[in-house]
């Protein structure tokens, strides 16, 4: 327990701030904090300090966001939705591959939280998927795929998840599709939010990290199919590209 508290302090301490408000009124709404924010300079730990798969020896430059810091970071998400959504049920749509773990994970904390606090709560999960990237590269063709028929988002409370925003644009056009089913209300829960050039002008309504522009791997996200089963996130090396490319 120690070890994973020196961690915990570290990231907040030094590499991590939030930031500040001068309305009360946004101050009080957490909702409103752009998520945890990672400098650019922040190196990550090294993996020597983490249990690692052997089989992605040298293929990683380092652990970027331990996965007890994700988990607790989603604990937190999960009660900004409860404060959002009360009583009312929720349709959660899942974008996939990359956002399963996070949504698996939030779904859960959310249950948990809603239990605790004796609400009675009924969450159901879809699933779509978008194609966009590349190697590590985000294309400017992407597809949808997933049920045609979202009728049952219509005069719902709909909670989008996804893994990991940078452009923007898969959220934009995600959003015009499901407004298309008329839902009651849309929120979208994004777990890393980039800063790339022409970034997202929008943040998700729940943001667990803000970060610079690597390209990270693990916690279900890829590198052309690889790295999904890393439980942390870290930043893949050059040789990890160059062994994984198509």
């Amino acid at each position: 327990m120690g070890g994973c508290t020196n961690i915990c302090s570290s990231l907040s301490k030094y590499q991590f701030n939030s930031r500040s408000h001068m309305s009360t009124d946004m101050a009080a709404d957490q909702r409103k904090e752009p998520g945890v924010v990672i400098k650019d300079g922040w190196a990550g730990y090294s993996l020597e300090l983490f249990n690692c798969p052997e089989h992605y020896r040298g293929d990683l430059e380092c652990v970027y966001i331990p996965h007890g810091v994700i988990m607790n970071r989603i604990e937190c998400l999960a009660r900004d939705i409860l404060e959002d959504i009360g009583h009312h049920d929720l349709m959660v749509l899942c974008v996939l591959k990359g956002g399963y773990k996070f949504c698996s994970d939030l779904v859960e904390s959310v249950k948990a939280q809603s239990c605790s606090a004796n609400r009675r709560l009924t969450t159901r999960v879809e699933f779509i998927r978008f194609k966009s990237y590349l190697n590590d590269q985000s294309t400017e063709d992407m597809h949808i795929i997933g049920p045609d028929d979202l009728s049952m988002l219509k005069g719902k409370n709909v909670l989008i998840v996804e893994a990991i925003v940078d452009t923007g644009k898969t959220m934009r056009a995600l959003l015009q599709h499901v407004e298309t089913f008329q839902p009651k209300m849309v929120k979208v829960a994004g777990l890393l939010v980039k800063r790339v050039p022409h970034g997202a002008v929008e943040l998700p309504d729940y943001v667990g990290f803000v970060i610079p522009n690597r390209f990270v791997v693990g916690y279900a996200l890829d590198y052309n199919e690889y790295f999904r089963d890393l439980n942390h996130i870290c930043v893949i090396s050059e040789t990890g590209k160059q062994k994984y490319k198509v």
